[in-house]
């Protein structure tokens, strides 16, 4: 007989007919938490009423903290306990109405029995899209089937037809149609270039540096080095607190001269005098130093793109990263020199930058700049959360926002560009945004991204379309009104063909100067992510 102890496993629950378990994720952010915590009972509300129009009940396993004033699951442990309260085979949502960090819940999902789904409530006032996205691109990276599905109101027939449908089957049957694997290409110009940039990426490689992984939850962000390095990309792991060091060794004057160039090329911002609330001054000094630090640190490891976290850690410390992201990503931007002062660091081009260190944006962001270079193009390009969108004069118009970090050439240029304080909710420290409208224009679009164990890139082509300044007006104070916003319409994908299918809160979006130009880029883009051994599906209508 042992001496031992053994432990004791708890008992879960049994689970009792037409039963559904609703649980939802949250930010670790307790400001947005309890600014968000009236949007997700809305929706929790109206996706419960469908469940039980049918006939079942829905549990929700854990209650309102009396402590905080919310219900989210605001920490990997939190999530842990949660599922210790949820019988392993019991049809499960996950309602999502706002930002979420992945990982809190992606612990239970990842062992989880029963079927699951998850929803969001497709509106703009909390980020609930983003937060679904991510969430579904991380269960599609581990291999963990799921169902999905939105709507604005939850009393669409399109809506409660899904919900029947889960209840029945486990699962949810989409239109992903609009998606077909990369053909054989055509003999062409920009094949042998894209071919050609791939073998040079595959012989020399190159080095994505990355200030932390694992931004803000997001587990689909981050990349094995087996998986990346076969494209001959590799990582050099930085730490946060060495660029805020760096930030610390960066000269005042150097500073002032970089915000002078802002100015005299036409930037402005809007400043006020409370720091707690206003931008200030010395929150963009701050940020013309992080900008600095950064293409040091760069120059020292010999990177090729690089990647600030800056969620969660770098919040407490110093004004939000985006500004200098932003500035990072253009062309035109003002000029740094090595600490010795000897060198202009890649003088004369944007140096690519992967906002919240998504390695699938690193990965997108540095062949777009090789392959836009070569084809004598601007190569400025950025990622955009996937917001919201509604109708506008008979056609769907998404709003792609992001917070704060676009090149200034997608709005026109320096001039076109306003720094706007971060919302205090978020980013406690400040800093300017680079707000602005992104101009009308060509898009090419994609994201890379990790499903059936490798690396994927869906490619499509969009426009970026001019709204009258009433409905942008509107539609940025129903988001966040000091991010930039564009107004984009995808060429053959409908709206819910688009959120069936997307693998990602993210995707990256640069400009061409015509339709032509786009669909030949886009050939190249397609032609080197296969080179690098990268699975290339083409989505919607595009012309190779």
């Amino acid at each position: 007989m042992s001496a031992y102890t053994l432990p004791e496993v708890a008992e879960r629950p049994a689970l009792a007919p037409k039963t559904a378990y609703l649980i939802t994720s949250g930010d670790l952010r307790e400001s947005a938490n309890v600014a968000g915590w009236p949007t997700q009972e809305k929706l929790e509300k109206a996706v419960t009423g469908v469940i039980e129009g049918f006939g079942w009940s829905v549990v929700r396993p854990f209650g309102v903290d009396p402590a905080t004033g919310h219900g989210f699951i605001s920490s990997q442990r939190m999530g842990m306990e949660v599922f210790a309260k949820i019988p392993e085979d019991a049809p499960l949502v996950v309602a999502i109405a706002n930002w979420q960090y992945s990982h809190h819940v992606l612990v239970g999902l990842r062992t989880h029995r029963g079927p699951i789904l998850t929803v969001a409530n497709f509106e703009g006032d909390w980020p609930g899209l983003v937060g679904l996205l991510g969430l579904n691109a991380g269960l599609t990276k581990m291999g963990r089937a799921y169902a999905t599905t939105w709507s604005v109101d939850c009393a669409d027939d399109w809506f409660r037809d899904g919900i029947r449908e889960w209840i029945e089957t486990g699962s949810i049957t989409h239109d992903t149609s609009h998606v077909r694997p990369l053909p054989a290409l055509p003999e062409s110009p920009e094949r042998e270039l894209g071919y050609a940039l791939g073998d040079q990426l595959l012989a020399d490689k190159a080095i994505i540096g990355v200030f932390d992984e694992g931004c803000m939850g997001m587990y689909n962000a981050i990349f094995d080095d087996e998986l990346l390095n076969t494209t001959g990309i590799y990582k050099e792991r930085l730490s946060q607190s060495a660029l805020y060091a760096e930030m610390l060794q960066v000269s005042d004057e150097d500073a002032d001269a970089a915000y002078r160039w802002l100015l005299d090329h036409g930037m402005t911002f809007r400043y006020g005098e409370d720091p707690a609330t206003e931008l200030t001054p010395d929150q963009v000094h701050a940020q013309m130093k992080m900008y600095i630090a950064a293409l040091r640190i760069a120059d020292d490891f010999g990177l090729d793109a690089v990647g600030i976290q800056y969620q969660q850690g770098l919040k407490d410390l110093t004004p939000a990263s985006d500004l200098a992201e932003g500035v990072l990503n253009s062309t035109e931007r003002p000029p740094v020199t090595s600490r010795d002062g000897q060198r202009v660091l890649h003088e004369g081009r944007a140096f690519p930058h992967f906002n919240e260190a998504d390695e699938g944006v690193a990965v997108d962001a540095l062949v777009t700049d090789r392959v836009w270079r070569a084809m004598g193009l601007v190569p400025d390009n950025t990622l955009h959360d996937v917001r919201w969108g509604e109708e506008y004069d008979g056609e769907f118009v998404w709003v792609y926002e992001i917070s704060g970090s676009v090149p200034a050439s997608h709005l026109g240029g320096w001039e076109k560009a306003e720094g706007w304080r971060q919302g205090h909710v978020f980013f406690p420290a400040g800093g300017a945004t680079i707000n602005g409208v992104a101009k009308p224009g060509e898009l090419v679009i994609s994201r890379v991204f990790i499903a059936d164990g490798v690396l994927q890139a869906d490619i499509f082509r969009g426009s970026s379309v001019e709204l009258p300044p009433e409905e942008t007006e509107r539609r940025k104070q129903a988001t966040n009104p000091e991010w930039p916003i564009a107004h984009v319409v995808l060429h053959g994908i409908s709206r819910d063909q688009f959120m069936a299918r997307h693998k990602a809160n993210h995707a990256q979006v640069v400009y061409a100067p015509d339709a032509e130009t786009a669909d030949r880029a886009l050939v190249a883009k397609a032609a080197m992510f296969e080179r690098m051994g990268i699975r290339v599906n083409l989505a919607g209508d595009v012309r190779i």
